[in-house]
């Protein structure tokens, strides 16, 4: 079972093209400051405008980096059965220790169509999935039931939830069992998430904040949920902020002031706008962490 912070890793750009350099500096610095595991190529890596070349890039360089200290959970999904199969493929061949397929968008698929989508694609490889169940990006939501059928399925290992249905854990828990990984995709709601059943979260937040988010899931995996509420509610202000633009404008801008990266998107992202910078950049300040990065 996967459990703790994973964190949705942002794609550094320079010049219209990944750079490699602050990748590998940027993964560094994340296994460094104790996150449980990193998830390249997912929605917050800009993956929908990562050419297929650029995405296996940079499976691969997160892995190698990662050398197997953390696990590597690649983004591997797409409206497209075939090249989610592809891209899932790779991520095996690359060395990751599982993929994160999310709910084919566009499409809109009844939930027969997603449980044959997401069957097709672990029959093909033999590598751990998780379904990233997002109904605000891909429309569709799946149900509970559908997902019972495909944990029955011996690659189907767990679900990343950002459906912000506090009710979920639990109903998925009866219907499952304990042992099926249920990871967070929302950051505000992560500490209800847990006390529902849930077992960590793909962050967001700590691509900015990842010591700090580790600390919280410690704190409440040792049982001290006082401490945990108190890391919570410091951690809020960034989760709110975070997504005062759409994700991954604003922890993008984030990571470029603490000098993780440069400020670059790929269009049709584009930079935030003035009142967001000066918003985001006012919550960094206040949580001490411009001061850090200046050290």
């Amino acid at each position: 079972m996967l459990e703790g912070y994973f964190t949705a890793l942002i794609t550094p750009m320079r010049d219209g093209v990944v750079d490699e350099e602050a990748f590998r500096a940027f993964v560094e610095w994340q296994i460094a400051e104790g996150v449980a595991g990193l998830v390249p190529c997912g929605t917050t890596g800009e993956s929908p405008t990562l050419s297929h070349a650029e995405h296996r890039r940079v499976t691969e360089i997160c892995v190698q980096v990662a050398n197997g200290r953390v696990p590597v959970i690649a983004g591997t999904g797409s409206n497209s059965t075939a090249e989610a199969i592809e891209l899932t493929q790779h991520a095996k061949s690359a060395g990751a220790d599982a993929a994160l397929l999310v709910m084919p968008y566009y499409n809109k698929p009844t939930q027969e169509g997603m449980y044959q989508h997401f069957k097709a694609v672990q029959d093909a490889v033999a590598l751990p999935q998780i379904i990233y169940n997002i109904p605000g990006r891909s429309v569709v939501n799946m149900s509970v039931e559908t997902m019972a059928r495909l944990a029955k399925l011996p690659n189907i290992a767990g679900v990343k939830d950002a459906t912000a249905d506090l009710t979920r854990p639990t109903l998925t828990r009866n219907a499952i069992g304990a042992e099926f990984t249920q990871l967070s995709g929302e950051d505000g709601t992560a500490i209800g998430f847990y006390a529902q059943g849930g077992h960590g979260c793909i962050s967001v937040t700590s691509n900015v904040a990842p010591r700090a988010c580790s600390e919280f899931f410690a704190a409440w995996k040792a049982g001290n949920s006082a401490k945990a509420l108190e890391l919570h509610a410091e951690l809020m202000p960034l989760h709110d902020v975070l997504f005062c633009e759409s994700s991954p404008i604003p922890v993008k801008y984030a990571a470029y002031l603490l000098g993780k990266c440069g400020p670059e998107m790929r269009l049709p992202l584009c930079a935030p706008a003035d009142a967001s910078k000066k918003r985001i950049e006012a919550v960094l300040a206040a949580l001490g962490m411009l001061k850090e990065a200046a050290a």
